[in-house]
């Protein structure tokens, strides 16, 4: 099945929502997983999560696509940065471990973004090598197939979250393969030399996310952010973006213990907990 949940909501153009996950393991992968029947997608995070690249993030997403047809699409943001010369290798060790997209952070530039879809493609598409014998049997189909239809149904997904970024935003949203540009508010407004956000990002570095998601949707390419809670990531469905983050795993969990607790001693749920 070389199908999946956010390549079917990307191609039924509706918001595609999903959940990050910060701590490592197997089942606390498959727990996510299987929290929502309104997860596109779940996002193993091996850049500041505690998720190793390999092989803790393979042995999560078989976790993950255990779950059968209906599970959320699996993937891995790396730990690599677009300012390293080093993602080439973290990408191949990502989708060889079944995932079915790749996120890099801070890339900066169009040619970086060109090596990215390059590293993330068989040939003659790009130039990422083939080998392993587990990843085709990740996605439940056979090797032959994989080579076939890999390059069509893997979301290739960069992240701008830099002021270099921002300035080349349409030449990177014009590079052919780029599926996603992923928008990181807190780095960004960092890297703009404001705070970050609480639980909104300032009004300027507003108007720059309002900027990318124009610039996302006149290359034809999707648009997606970082959210913390369900209102703020219903308010970006409305805006217009495309796939949106919700909440983390080890978020929602200090949420829900500190919502619980505090209705247990007779206060109110602390609907501001932030994370």
């Amino acid at each position: 099945m070389t199908t999946h949940a956010l390549l079917q909501a990307f191609k039924a153009t509706k918001p595609a929502f999903g959940a990050w996950i910060t701590l490592p393991g197997a089942i606390n992968a498959r727990t996510v997983a299987q929290a929502s029947p309104h997860l596109s997608w779940v996002i193993i995070d091996c850049e500041h999560g505690l998720t190793s690249l390999q092989p803790g993030a393979a042995e999560s997403i078989q976790a993950i696509t255990g779950l059968g047809a209906n599970a959320p699409s699996p993937l891995v943001r790396i730990p690599a940065t677009g300012f390293s010369q080093s993602t080439s290798w973290q990408i191949k060790y990502a989708l060889d471990a079944g995932a079915r997209g790749v996120l890099v952070p801070m890339v900066s530039t169009g040619e970086k973004a060109k090596e990215v879809v390059s590293d993330s493609r068989f040939p003659p598409g790009g130039r990422r090598g083939f080998g392993s014998p587990f990843t085709h049997g990740h996605w439940g189909i056979t090797a032959a197939e994989y080579l076939k239809s890999a390059n069509e149904n893997l979301i290739i997904m960069i992240q701008i979250e830099t002021k270099e970024g921002v300035d080349n935003v349409h030449e990177i949203a014009a590079v052919d393969g780029i599926d996603v540009l992923f928008i990181g508010p807190y780095d960004l407004s960092l890297c703009l030399g404001y705070p970050p956000p609480s639980p909104d990002p300032h009004p300027e570095v507003e108007k720059v996310i309002q900027g990318i998601l124009k610039a996302a949707h006149s290359k034809g390419k999707k648009c997606a952010i970082y959210c913390t809670s369900g209102l703020q990531s219903h308010k970006r469905a409305q805006e217009g973006f495309d796939m949106i983050n919700v909440t983390s795993d080890s978020g929602a969990m200090a949420e829900s213990l500190a919502n619980n607790l505090s209705d247990a001693v007779g206060g109110q749920s602390q609907s501001g907990f932030r994370y």
